[in-house]
């Protein structure tokens, strides 16, 4: 990772740590509309989001609001460097992985594989309008989805953030995944075309 992109990464995440309660709560109330109103948002089967942390945008609202045959999922760190998914309603036990996120306590025969899913919502540092993605550094989600490089969804990928998170462009490395969408407080990219292209 260049200097520039260390500088963009702590000035981003400083922008989303900086916004007040209200805007933060607003801002899961509309991504939550925003999520259930994509053209290609499921009505069964798995998705999942993650827990927010360090200023990500929360997506509990959206998850309150599926559809009845979804099933909810958190990502799960595995010791392959992947992520797998496993399903989680508020109440159910969660333990912390080694970066302190909480997981979903579940034995390794009832996780999912990144393929079985039907959506997911990233978290973001920063983002482009071409559904370029910047995270934070560790490549989960590009290894996880390394598959996507190759055919188009499912699953769909959708970033979520905050406006104040947008850049003009982000350079792409040979490995990152391009997202399908993104959504914002106050905005939807759909970004399926660039990803392509």
């Amino acid at each position: 990772m260049t200097d520039d992109r260390k500088t963009l990464r702590r000035e981003l995440r400083a922008r989303r740590r900086n916004l007040g309660a209200p805007a933060r709560i607003a801002g899961a109330e509309a991504i939550a509309a925003r999520l259930l109103a994509l053209p290609f948002a499921p009505s069964e089967g798995y998705v999942a989001g993650y827990w927010a942390m360090d200023g990500e945008i929360a997506l509990h609202a959206w998850q309150l609001r599926l559809p009845k045959d979804c099933i909810y999922c958190l990502p799960v760190l595995h010791e392959d460097q992947r992520l797998r998914f496993a399903p989680w309603r508020p109440g159910d036990a969660l333990i912390p992985n080694k970066f302190g996120i909480p997981e979903p306590a579940l034995a390794e025969t009832s996780l999912l594989e990144p393929e079985q899913l039907s959506l997911i919502v990233l978290p973001l540092v920063g983002f482009d309008p071409r559904g370029h993605r910047l995270g934070m550094g560790g490549g989960w989600y590009d290894r996880s989805f390394a598959f996507r490089q190759q055919r188009a969804a499912p699953p769909w990928l959708v970033g979520a953030g905050f406006e104040t998170q947008r850049v003009d462009r982000l350079d792409a490395a040979d490995w990152d995944v391009a997202l399908d969408a993104v959504c914002t407080e106050a905005d939807t990219l759909d970004c399926r075309s660039a990803v392509f292209a």
